[in-house]
Order: structure tokens, then sequence, then C-alpha cells
């Protein structure tokens, strides 16, 4: 099982779980398209890798910006293997009365609208392509699972991920279109920084959580998409395993 030569799509690859992952694609021998917002810090990824990166700035929320980054994969690279659906956007704990609309639809449209246009258009390319198929990898979060204190947004979002995952598993087999579903928990990384300080605790508390490298989250990717399109992991947890999700809170 190998990812070598494989055409890949990593958003949110400009920091964190997605610039990690998509250097691992890069060191297996995978070709990347790395799409986030900031086409400087895009283009500091991709740099050393030559014309087997592509940096291609994207907003997910915006229909058209999509559609043009498909396109750019598309004369690029002539089809499209692998997508790790990653970008997302979070809010400090908020309490949900105090969760402003503006904020809401900010996360909700990273979270869910984004994660939905990218999952789009890369169903529509997997499925024209000859061969036809691929793979779709979307960042659940544990947060699909079981919520933070004041994460209405951000949990919301998280949890329709699931069912965004399990209808494209189901709408994906006439075409050989495997989809799955990584759900993260206390990757370091600029959104765990204050998990070093203290985050709140369901019981009031505030408490330092332990974290794990980012590069076995990006690992873990890298073999859920080494996988023959015949096998998915349909869902997978990897977290730091001291940090208090298993259990009562």
């Amino acid at each position: 099982m190998s990812v070598r030569d494989k055409i890949v799509l990593v958003t949110g690859a400009s920091q964190g779980i997605g610039r990690a992952t998509a250097e691992a694609f890069l060191a297996a021998g995978a070709k990347v398209a790395l799409a986030a917002r900031r086409a400087d810090a895009l283009a500091a990824v991709a740099a050393p890798h030559g014309d087997r990166a592509l940096a291609v700035a994207c907003d997910v929320t915006d229909e058209a910006s999509v559609d043009a980054l498909f396109a750019r994969i598309g004369a690029a690279f002539g089809r499209l293997d692998v997508v790790f659906n990653n970008a997302g956007a979070a809010l400090p704990a908020t309490e949900t009365g105090d969760v402003a609309w503006a904020d809401w639809r900010r996360v909700v449209g990273v979270n869910l609208d984004g994660a939905f246009l990218i999952a789009r258009g890369a169903f529509r390319m997997m499925k024209a392509q000859a061969p036809q198929g691929g793979r779709i990898i979307n960042n659940g979060s544990i947060s699909a699972h079981t919520p933070r204190i004041g994460s209405v947004p951000y949990t919301a979002s998280k949890h329709a991920i699931t069912g965004l995952t399990k209808t494209i598993s189901l709408d994906g087999r006439p075409y050989d279109i495997a989809c799955g579903q990584i759900d993260i928990g206390n990757a370091a990384s600029d959104m765990t920084q204050a998990m070093t300080k203290g985050v709140p605790q369901a019981d009031g508390t505030l408490k330092v959580e332990p974290v794990m490298d980012v590069r076995h989250v990006a690992d873990a990717v890298v073999r859920m998409a080494a996988l023959p399109l015949d096998v998915n992991v349909q869902t997978i947890t990897i977290m730091a395993t001291k940090m208090p999700f298993v259990g009562r809170g």
C-alpha cells in the first residue's frame, strides 16, 4: 500500500494539521495540491517540492473559489485521488446565549459549508475521471462525539461532519468513491496552544490538557489514504492518551 504518485488535495494546508499532513504526503511520494486562504504561507510550504506541490489560495466558504481550485487541480494533474478535507475554524469558549450570529456563521461556514463544497467538488471530479473513484477523508474532531463547554458552533458543525461523511460513503459506492472521517483530540498546533495554559472543563474547573505531536495525525491520514478503494476506514479516533475525553467529565 502506497500513496506514491497519487494526486492529493489538502485544505487548511498552510499551518497545523493541514501543513503536517501535506508534508507527510509529499514525503511519501504523492503530488499534493495545497489549499488555504494565505497564498504566502502556502507558497512557503510548497516551494521545496517543485512541481509535485501546487499551492492554490482558496476560500472554502466561497463556491466560485472552490470551483477554481478544482479547475487548477485538473489542469495541473489531470485527476484527483485523495482529499483531506481539513480546513476549520473555532471560537474561544463562549456560552450558548453569548454566541454572536456572525461568529456562528463564520465557524459553521468554514467547518460545514466549506467541507461540503470541497467534498462536492471532489465527488464530481472523482466520478467523472478515468479510472473512476477516489477517497475523501473528513476532519471530524472528537467534538463530533462529545462537546466541550462553550463550544456550540464548533460542536454542531463537527457533529454534522459525521452525517456528511456517512452520506458521501453511501452516494460514492457506485463510483468507487470511499469516504472516511478522522476524529482528532489535542494535536499540538496553533489551535491547541490554550491547552498548555488550561481550558474549561465540564465541572467548571480549568485544566491543562495533554497534547500529542501533530505528525502522528498526519501519518494516520496517509495510512488511510494508502488503502485500496475496496477498503475504507469509516471512522478513526486519534488522541493524546491522557486527555480528558474517555470517561466522566
